[in-house]
């Protein structure tokens, strides 16, 4: 009970003040006093729901008299939360799923208690017939099967066809995996494989990345031993490859125009071997707490973080910098795994997007030395945010041009052409888009 009543609690604040959801769960599981085995079950019913939303919504509406759009709130949600039990968890029985729902809507609406139980009855003795979404028009199947907006699949057919765009939903709907970086400053991984696996953690080598392994098993990552030492840090592997791609030797000067969290900032200054000085910048006071309390957690002496607009030109930079990494902001449309929220983005959000990462681009672009490397990436596979920002770019800036990439063998079709296309479906990684160029005049 406890643990679906936390469920309810995250849920309730993602629904009704549109809070994401890792944020969310970190609010409220932060004083809960539940084991990991129910913190474990709390946090599959909050990201089983966020994913499933408009599918949930589906069965409820085929299911009940009152629509979901007249629901009242905490009904829809406790709805949700029963019918995705009986529908997704084959660990929860039927009756445990009614049951405790039931019991929940009579803490929480108990006026609501009987129609509860009499759809999500009606969901089990309907169990085989109801789950398949019987919609002829494409967009509106994939959107409610999947549970995405309407323009965002609209937008995927039409850019990389339906095949594509079904492998595609189908790879954004599996479960991520965990990926540490070592911190080769303090460790090796051999060493830190052979600690965590102490620990009972599952650690597999990542071939393409030496600094990398993926985990499982690995619980309360911030109350672990090695990573208060500084041993490791949490990174997508996709998210790695922005360091390895801009490849910074040793004793340059980098500048990191947006780089909250922090986690390229802190790998391209332990790639430096604490040598050098790397820049790291961004636009919000609480933000930049979290990269300085990363740098300090990893030992690093060659890093300044400082408060900074990067659509605003620092004069001071001008001509500065051998390198200079602009992971800009986008729509995220390429890391779904982890944030299912992104699916419910309207057009509008992010419609003004590649007016923000042409301006930070343009400017990033005036602090790189003749001969220094750019490096433009983002975590979304969007075109318009991603290659097409770029060749604008490069058309109206002669100084550019597309630098090859090596010793990354991720993307081999574009490589050569100076940038790497990364999608869920193909790689089996976070969706990101990697441009690499250099300043030749």
């Amino acid at each position: 009970m406890k643990s679906r009543n936390l469920a309810y609690k995250v849920l309730f604040d993602i629904e009704k003040n549109q809070n994401y959801s890792n944020m969310a769960i970190n609010k409220h599981f932060k004083d809960c006093n539940l084991d990991s085995r129910d913190r474990g079950f709390a946090t599959e019913i909050v990201y089983g729901v966020v994913e499933n939303k408009i599918y949930l919504d589906y069965i409820i509406d085929k299911l009940s008299k009152i629509k979901t759009n007249k629901l009242n709130i905490k009904v829809k949600i406790l709805l949700r939360m029963g019918i995705y039990q009986i529908l997704f968890l084959d660990s929860v029985s039927d009756y445990a799923a009614v049951n405790e729902t039931v019991n929940l809507v009579k803490k929480l609406d108990n006026r609501s208690s009987g129609f509860v139980n009499a759809v999500l009855r009606n969901v089990i003795r309907q169990k085989d017939t109801i789950k398949e979404v019987k919609i002829k028009d494409t967009v509106d199947n994939l959107s409610t099967k999947y549970s995405y907006d309407k323009w965002i699949i609209r937008n995927w057919i039409s850019h990389f066809g339906r095949e594509f765009t079904e492998d595609l939903l189908e790879a954004n709907s599996e479960k991520p995996s965990l990926y540490l970086r070592i911190n080769t400053l303090k460790t090796t991984r051999e060493e830190l494989i052979k600690l965590l696996e102490e620990q009972e953690v599952n650690c597999e080598k990542v071939p393409f990345l030496e600094e990398a392994i993926k985990v499982s098993n690995l619980k309360n990552i911030e109350n672990n031993e090695l990573y208060k030492k500084g041993f490791f840090t949490v990174q997508d592997v996709s998210s790695m490859l922005a360091a390895k791609v801009l490849n910074p030797k040793e004793d340059s000067q980098v500048l990191d125009v947006c780089s909250a969290p922090g986690g390229k900032t802190t790998h391209i200054a332990t790639l430096m071997n604490n040598t050098g000085h790397v820049v790291s910048r961004d636009i919000y006071e609480h933000k930049i707490k979290l990269i300085q309390s990363s740098v300090r957690r990893l030992g690093l002496k060659n890093v300044d973080v400082e408060l900074f607009d990067a659509t605003k030109l620092d004069k001071e930079s001008v001509d500065k910098f051998d390198y200079v990494l602009a992971d800009v902001p986008c729509s995220g449309l390429g890391i779904i795994r982890r944030k299912p929220e992104i699916k419910y983005k309207q057009k509008e959000e992010v419609k003004d997007l590649p007016k923000l990462q042409k301006d930070i681009l343009q400017n990033a672009s005036k602090y790189v030395k003749v001969g220094g490397t750019l490096v433009y990436s983002t975590c979304t596979v969007q075109d318009n945010e991603n290659i097409e920002i770029v060749e604008s770019f490069l058309q109206s800036n002669k100084r550019f041009e597309f630098d090859k990439i090596e010793n990354i063998n991720i993307d081999l079709e574009n490589e050569e052409k100076g940038y790497i296309k990364i999608y869920p479906n193909v790689h089996g990684m976070d969706g990101f888009f990697i441009a690499k160029l250099k300043r030749v005049r």
